[in-house]
This record gives structure tokens, sequence and C-alpha cells, in this order.
């Protein structure tokens, strides 16, 4: 039986979706193992795989960013992007250009030491590795072991032409158009990153056995037999050559039966539909959650613009600092079952993270999508275009605004929908297993 071993980051919005591939490539009938840090062995036993313990980054997220146990360094690095998120996009885009090394390579040559010893132990036939876990692919590029990459976010984080730069969003929605001379700032911090980056690859493989040649550009790295990308194929989306691997665009990591939640999630939606026509959700991420700020406007907005709509509302940490919002139109948690309430909620609003994004549009969920970093905006301006919800500024976001997009999606679904969400009906985890299993035979062959 083959086997194979997904390797994700110690973040949940990555190591979920991930996981789920992990559980459709063991329906296919492969021994299939998802490598993270502990405290996610309970995705693989819910995914139905098996677990390995891997820490590839000092950072983590379990599920709410500023809950998790992490050093001071670690701490303070947050604290310091959420608060470059409340001066707008440049700002927040170059905060996390300057965090990137010790983000995203802080140690690669412990990674490796890591990998070789995985895989002794587990002597998988190929791996699935996050692209964004990039001390994973160099140790990957190093051993010369058969890999494929999953794409987590926005399929441009795969800079697919030499002037593309990680970090630079290939496009901005129509809410969001930063001067020129700020993108300049942008683009130089992201090629300095590229540069050093790819100068740290290099290092790396001088002082260990390669049986793949250079890394050279190390943003650029991937798999040469297969791309997995969890998105839509947009017609629009950089063009990427013909030859070298298969790419494979997904759609979605959505399972296909989502069980109930529990904790009495039935009973609030039952007390809220009472109350209301229609539900709206509201969630922006395990990380930006703490913009309780932004989640107070967008309460206050919603229920002043739409007098027959209720809100429930993701806080995390910041539950206590809405509860004065709570009401009968209104519930606040720490977290929600998203998967589960996109099948029974009226609208979304979200930060343009890929798994929101893809979990809408699969559902059917039209969205108002308030992008704050990293690919978001990217991924809003795919939206707008695609016609699947609107987008506004959140570091610039009214109330009126705020409401008045809920009313306008809720009066009238935005034409794009029934077709994108057709067209991912088609698609998904078992679909991308199917097409990732028959690209590796071919490129093995």
């Amino acid at each position: 039986m083959t086997r194979v071993v997904v390797v994700s980051p110690p973040f949940h919005s990555h190591a979920q979706p991930m996981s789920v591939l992990a559980g459709s490539l063991a329906r296919a009938g492969v021994d299939t193992y998802l490598a993270c840090a502990e405290p996610f062995a309970d995705m693989a036993r819910a995914a139905g795989v098996g677990f390995a313990p891997l820490t590839v980054t000092r950072n983590a997220n379990t599920g709410v960013a500023r809950s998790t146990a992490q050093d001071a360094r670690e701490a303070a690095r947050l604290d310091e992007f959420l608060s470059s998120t409340r001066e707008g996009a440049v700002a927040a885009l170059l905060t996390q250009s300057r965090h990137r090394g010790e983000d995203m390579l802080a140690d690669p040559d412990r990674v490796l030491a890591e990998m070789r010893a995985l895989h002794e132990r587990l002597a998988p036939d190929w791996y699935v590795v996050d692209q964004l876990s990039f001390p994973v692919t160099l140790a990957l590029h190093c051993l010369g072991l058969p890999f494929a990459t999953f794409c987590p976010g926005h399929p441009s984080y795969l800079p697919h032409e030499p002037q593309a730069l990680f970090g630079v969003p290939y496009a901005w929605p129509s809410a969001i158009r930063p001067a020129e001379e700020d993108l300049t700032r942008l683009r130089l911090a992201a090629r300095a990153n590229d540069v050093a980056f790819t100068q740290q690859f290099a290092r790396v493989a001088r002082h260990h056995v390669s049986k793949g040649g250079t890394p050279g550009r190390a943003f650029a790295l991937a798999s040469r037999r297969a791309v997995v990308f969890n998105y839509p194929p947009f017609p629009w989306l950089p063009v990427r050559r013909a030859t070298g691997p298969r790419y494979v665009y997904g759609g979605h990591c959505v399972p296909e039966e989502t069980q109930n939640p529990g904790d009495g999630w039935e009973s609030i939606l039952a007390r809220l539909r009472a109350e209301a026509r229609h539900i709206v959700l509201i969630a922006l991420g395990t990380f930006l959650s703490a913009r309780d700020d932004v989640l107070a406007v967008l309460v206050r907005g919603i229920l002043s613009a739409v007098p027959n709509a209720a809100v429930v509302v993701a806080a995390g940490d910041r539950v206590s600092r809405l509860s004065r919002l709570a009401g009968p139109r209104v519930h606040v948690a720490t977290t929600v079952p998203q998967r589960w309430l996109l099948r029974h909620v009226d609208a979304m609003v979200h930060h343009g993270g890929n798994n929101s994004f893809t979990e809408c549009v699969a559902s059917g969920v039209p969205a108002l999508v308030l992008p704050f970093s990293s690919d978001q905006f990217s991924i809003a301006h795919d939206a707008e275009k695609a016609q699947l919800g609107v987008c506004l500024d959140p570091a610039r976001l009214t109330e009126a605004q705020a409401g008045a997009a809920v009313r306008e999606l809720l009066d009238r679904t935005p034409p794009g929908l029934s077709r994108w969400t057709g067209d991912l009906s088609g698609r998904g985890p078992d679909w991308t297993a199917d097409r990732l299993l028959g690209a590796m035979r071919e490129q093995a062959r």
C-alpha cells in the first residue's frame, strides 16, 4: 500500500484543510499520516489518519491566536501585527514582511534533521507539504524525497514569473487602492525577502547532500510533480507554464458530511430564527478575531440597517469585550463551527482568508469581505470579480457601510454565486485526492 505523509505547520487554518485532504487520501486507499505539532493530533483522528508529531516553526495557532501558548517574542510579534492592521493594508503587509524570516524560516537545519528522522521512522512513498512550510520544502528538496505541494492560500503565493513577489498582492479590490509610493516600499521589502530567503536556501543546500541540485529562487520552490491549489479555477488567475508539475485547482477542502457540532448550536440557531428572518455569521479568522473594534462596528451596523437579521460572532478571546452587544439577535462565542453554520446562515462577513472564502462559495453563501493582510487582498479582488460578494476596507469601516453592504447581500444574491457554487460542487477534497494520486503516479513513471 502507498504511504503518504501530509506535513502541516501548527496553524489551525492550515492543518484543517490539510487534514481533510489527508482523510480523502486515506479513503482512496492510501496509508496516510498527518505530521504536525502535538495539539493537532485530534485533527488526524477525526480525519481517520495516523499522526506523526512534528514541529516546523516556533510560531503556532491552535484555534485562537492570542490564546495559544507561545513565548514572549512570538506574542509580541502578534501584537505588533494586529496593531499594524489598524493602519491599513500596506502597513500590515510591511509588518508581515519584517516578520517573515522568524515566521517561515527560523531553523531550517533543525527541520531538515527532523524530516530525515521522520522519513527513517515512517518511510513514506511521498509527501504532501504546505507551500508556506518553506523549511520542510527545502528539507525534502535537499533529501531528494518525492513530494506534492499544497497551496493553502491564494495561488499567487506561488510566484508564476520572476517579477511576481511573495507578499505583494497580484491585484487589489476596488475599496483598497494603496498609493504608488507605498506600493514601491512594499515591493522593495518583498524583493529583499526574496533575496534573503534564496540565499538561506542556498546555504542550507551547500551543507547537506542534495539529490535535487540547487534550490533556486526560494519562494518559487515547489514540487516538480504536482501542486494543489485549494482554490477555484478562476480564468483570470496568472497563467502557469504548461510544462512542469501538474497544477490541480481543488476548489475547496470542505468535507461532504459535517457532523452536528454540539454545544447547543441547533438551539442557538432556533432562538435566533425566532427573533429574525436572516442570520449573518461574522468571523474574521483565528488571528483577526482580536480586532473587537471591527467586530463591534459590524454588529451595530447590521442590527441597525437590517432589523430582520440576527448575528453570530466568533470573537476569540474578545468575548467579554463584546458581551455588552449580546442580546436576542446577537450570539457571541469564542469559536464557532463555521463549516456547519454555513449550511444554516444567509450571509457571512469574513476577512478574505482562503478557508472562509472557499467554504462560502462551496456553501452558496454570499459574503462581505474585509481584507486585512497576507493574500486576503488578492482573494477579495477575486470575490469581487467573480461576483460572489462585496468588499470594504476594514481600516476605514463605518457602521453605515457595514449595514448597507450586508443588507445588499440579503436583498439580492450576488450574480456569480450560483455559477461558482455549481462549479465547486464537482470538485473538493475527494476530487483533489483522486487527481493528486493520478499526477503523482504519472510523474513517478
